[in-house]
């Protein structure tokens, strides 16, 4: 049974929503502090994040950017914030997706699980990809440049990794979500532009030479094919 998280001040929602995950096999702890969860995700393995926006002791966003200081868990954004901004805010601080109140739990379920699909490597190629200087490997979900370790979120590894799978190739935003999430993506529509962005800056910070993602104007995104 997969360990879920969940960081929320509300209890009745959180002991709710445990009872509907257990149906799905899914084990869900909340807290409703933030010192308690950071805490709790330091000391046990889980497998997502559900972070509330709105924390008596910590801003939902400020809990996200502690979180990415030590961890790449999967952190799915549940809460009353509905402001594009605020949207665009949690996902440019690490968050993978952004769901808003009121919800459906299902959908939620479903969420959880496309975020478990993504960083299952069971029966997946882990055969280590090298271009340009630029290695990743697929089995520890980890990426350098020149042996420097670049530091990536399990979403942004895996938005790489598919442009590097298909570099020389333009791929479409509606390509990369597919390819990535099937037919289950419904994250906010500036989600991947956002994930892009963020993985072109850590890319540049260790190799600010070379510019291996390229924006095709009206098309989508390419990874340069240096061969």
């Amino acid at each position: 049974m997969q360990k879920i998280i969940m960081i929320d001040d509300d209890k009745k929602l959180c002991d709710k929503l445990s009872e509907y995950f257990d149906g799905f096999q899914l084990s869900l702890s909340s807290f409703q502090t933030s010192k308690d969860g950071l805490d709790a995700i330091k000391e046990s393995d889980f497998s997502v994040l559900i972070l509330d926006g709105m924390l008596p002791d910590m801003d939902g966003f400020e809990v996200c950017k502690e979180v990415r200081k030590f961890s790449d868990i999967p952190i799915i954004f549940l809460t009353g914030r509905v402001e594009e901004t605020d949207k665009i805010l949690g996902l440019e601080y690490g968050a993978d997706d952004y769901v808003t109140k009121p919800f459906s739990a299902r959908e939620l379920v479903a969420r959880v699980k496309s975020q478990i699909r993504r960083i299952d490597v069971k029966g997946s190629s882990n055969k280590e990809l090298e271009s340009a200087g630029l290695t990743l490997n697929p089995g520890s979900y980890t990426a350098s440049y020149m042996a420097k370790d670049i530091d990536l979120t399990a979403t942004e590894f895996e938005i790489l990794k598919f442009l590097f799978e298909n570099k020389g190739e333009t791929k479409s935003r509606e390509e990369i979500m597919e390819g990535l999430y099937g037919d289950t993506w419904e994250a906010f529509d500036r989600s991947l532009d956002i994930a892009i962005s963020r993985i072109r800056k850590k890319l540049k910070s260790a190799c600010p030479d070379v510019e291996f993602i390229k924006t095709v104007r009206l098309k989508g995104y390419i990874f340069v094919d240096f061969n």
